[in-house]
């Protein structure tokens, strides 16, 4: 089972789903959107988890998912 974390937008209700399987920890998710994801130290990504995300936040973990070299990140509506 991959974790996630769910979080409310104005539209309704996403969930952002990692696979740590898959997650090399590079951490161009991170970069992208350092406000919703961490990779610890121990090279594991941690998903930040708002209550409220507005389309400005959601467009910007749209892109950090998009940008998952390994393909890790999932954004589910």
């Amino acid at each position: 089972m991959m974790p996630s974390v769910t979080a409310m937008t104005r539209g309704g209700e996403v969930r952002i789903v990692v696979n740590r399987t898959t997650c090399a920890g590079i951490g161009i998710c991170e970069g992208i959107d350092p406000e919703r994801f961490e990779v610890q130290a121990d090279g594991k990504m941690r998903v930040q988890q708002d209550d409220l995300w507005d389309d400005e936040a959601l467009e910007v973990a749209h892109e950090a998912v998009a940008r998952c070299p390994t393909q890790s990140l999932r954004i589910v509506d």
